[in-house]
């Protein structure tokens, strides 16, 4: 992330509409297949950046032009072009969901390409997150600390919020959900939150600031109420108090729209 966010500064000082959404979902589809292929192996205690990529089934090494995302599956109609399996699905679905992260940012901020590159870094990795927790209910450390530190990097820099509002921020959101773990525990014996969920909220508040925290959470209780009533209809039977939802995937939808509304209107 602090790679592409160096990026970002090396950019010109403004884009035309229509270059900077296709730059956005080019780079975004790109960024995407890495992050379908981590989003994978990682579950499986595999490394999603040694040596070239291969096909999670038969494990032949893919040519250059089964590597083309997007492009690709759809020429190979979703499965690989060796072993005949079907690609996972992850695939194109998160290199079409970093494509659009990728256009939107840079159109939301085509006269601040920097910023736009910022943003989409965000999105990437919240998307990573999201998809993470979805699946696994899991939200690796290594993910959330790096966007921490990103967040944090930014605001010394001066080239997001103040510092002061990043720090309060990361406390208010690891401090508000790290408490409401433990009263939680306290009054029913059990967990009700995983352990990633406040240190997620935190590395948001070091992005977003602490004023916005309470419409990410919001944010992220109607999208939870929202998705127990689809699958409620689904199953035909009233939503179960023991429904587990994935906290983080909510966070990370919730966050990444307000953030960009924020910086948008703030000019």
């Amino acid at each position: 992330m602090t790679t592409l966010i160096a990026l970002g500064s090396t950019l010109p000082p403004e884009l035309p509409a229509i270059l900077a959404a296709t730059v956005g979902a080019v780079l975004g589809a790109v960024i995407g297949s890495w992050l379908a292929t981590a989003a994978v192996r990682w579950p499986r205690q595999e490394s999603a950046s040694g040596g070239r990529s291969r096909c999670d089934h038969c494990g032949q090494t893919l040519a250059l032009r089964d590597l083309v995302p997007l492009a690709s599956w759809l020429w190979l109609k979703g499965r690989c072009g060796v072993c005949r399996q079907p690609i996972h699905p992850l695939h194109p679905a998160m290199e079409a969901a970093s494509a659009a992260i990728g256009a939107i940012a840079f159109v939301a901020h085509s006269d601040r390409p920097a910023v736009a590159l910022t943003g989409a870094a965000l999105g990437w990795a919240l998307l990573e997150l999201a998809v993470l927790d979805m699946r696994h209910f899991w939200l690796p450390d290594r993910i959330t600390a790096l966007l921490a530190a990103a967040g944090l990097a930014l605001a010394t820099g001066g080239l997001g919020i103040s510092l002061q509002d990043s720090l309060i921020g990361g406390i208010a959101g690891f401090g508000s959900l790290s408490l409401l773990a433990a009263g939680y525990r306290t009054l029913r014996g059990h967990d009700g939150l995983g352990a990633g969920d406040p240190k997620l909220l935190g590395a948001i508040g070091l992005w977003t600031g602490w004023e916005p925290l309470p419409w990410v959470v919001l944010g992220a209780a109607l999208l939870g109420i929202s998705a127990a009533l689809v699958l409620a209809l689904a199953r035909k039977a009233p939503p179960s108090e023991h429904l587990r939802l994935p906290l983080g995937t909510l966070l990370a939808a919730s966050a990444w729209p307000i953030w960009l509304i924020g910086t948008a209107s703030g000019g």
